[in-house]
């Protein structure tokens, strides 16, 4: 009975001019008073969207959405450690607040389960071109594991240190940059 009801609403809503002249205005006063809502949900339907179209174009080789998975994973893993390492440099203003929410960016990613994007067979060899990934990681993952035992445990010495002054972010994004070149010069083809 309840779906019922909600389902008459709905239709009366959609189909009531005007509900839709309603819903205009209140939507052209919601991007007024928080535009910033307005960004987020724009880009949030865009990044379904673009999801949704994505997936049904590598629907022919899912290796394709693997190797853009993990680069979307590494990019956004870039996201957070380029402003500390530009922080520690010198080449943008310390932030302390945003030093702490970068690193902490970077921890909550060492969370994610990643793991099945880096199927055996989506290297460079087969897909030259699409990814840097060389071919003999899969051949390597005691080395590959111990790599992203350093990568992880650089992050989390960087996020107690992070927000406490930049001689203390400088005292370890060293070492996240260190990690991050090991595994890069062992398994990544230089672009």
């Amino acid at each position: 009975m309840s779906f019922v009801m909600e389902s008459c609403t709905i239709k009366r809503v959609i189909l009531s001019p005007l509900s839709r002249v309603t819903a205009r205005r209140r939507l052209s006063r919601s991007i007024q008073e928080s535009p910033m809502k307005f960004f987020r949900l724009t880009f949030s339907l865009g990044l379904a969207a673009l999801l949704l179209v994505s997936q049904s174009a590598f629907a022919d080789d899912p290796n394709l959405y693997l190797i853009k998975a993990r680069q979307g994973e590494m990019q956004v893993r870039a996201f957070s450690a380029a402003p500390l390492f530009d922080m520690a440099k010198g080449k943008v203003p310390y932030d302390a607040d945003r030093a702490a929410a970068l690193a902490n960016n970077l921890l909550v990613l060492t969370r994610v389960d990643i793991g099945a994007a880096w199927a055996p067979g989506t290297g460079k060899d087969k897909y030259p071109g699409k990814t840097t990934a060389k071919p003999d990681i899969w051949d390597n993952l005691d080395e590959v594991q111990k790599h992203g035992q350093e990568y992880d445990a650089a992050v989390n010495e960087l996020v107690k240190v992070a927000g406490g002054g930049l001689d203390a972010l400088r005292s370890k994004i060293g070492d996240l940059g260190q990690a991050c070149k090991g595994c890069h010069d062992d398994f990544r083809e230089k672009e």
